[in-house]
């Protein structure tokens, strides 16, 4: 392994899944403002779409997952090429 390459700033982290409040904690060296209470402890908060609790590859369902509106921008922006039967 290489020496000096590997960041020295570990500290427990709260990743947040916002598709189902799941919340989990483990070692990062991400950077956020935001915190967040866990069991009496306060730790970094970093929030995420999806994670292995709500990803349908792991939870064996099938679920559309548009934080954004993405897919409704897309349908409206082509709906005037859409044929008429």
């Amino acid at each position: 392994m290489k020496q000096g390459i590997h960041p020295e700033n570990y500290r427990l982290v709260a990743f947040k899944d916002m598709s189902n409040d799941d919340v989990f904690i483990t070692k990062s060296t991400a950077k956020t403002k935001e915190t967040i209470e866990v069991e009496g402890t306060e730790y970094p908060l970093i929030k995420l779409e999806i994670s292995r609790t709500s990803h349908p590859y792991y939870t064996g369902q099938t679920k559309l997952v548009d934080s954004a509106g993405r897919i409704d921008k897309f349908k409206n922006k082509y709906a005037k090429f859409k044929k008429n039967k």
